[in-house]
């Protein structure tokens, strides 16, 4: 999964990462850590915690 975050951070064109899957298999955790390790600022939005947030990603 670490090769998979690097290869979109190096990407000059990327967009907003956006992980989707089942609950409870690590998907925060291991975006915390690699957040945490590779950027200065990072961006959590949960879309079951918070469903209004959806319409800001609708267009991608």
């Amino acid at each position: 999964m670490f090769i998979l975050l690097y290869n979109w951070k190096d990407d000059d064109s990327r967009k907003p990462l956006l992980l989707s899957g089942a609950r409870q298999i690590g998907k925060t955790f291991i975006v915390k850590e690699f957040g945490q390790a590779e950027f200065v600022n990072i961006v959590n939005i949960n879309f079951e915690r918070n469903p209004e947030y959806k319409e800001i990603y609708c267009n991608f």
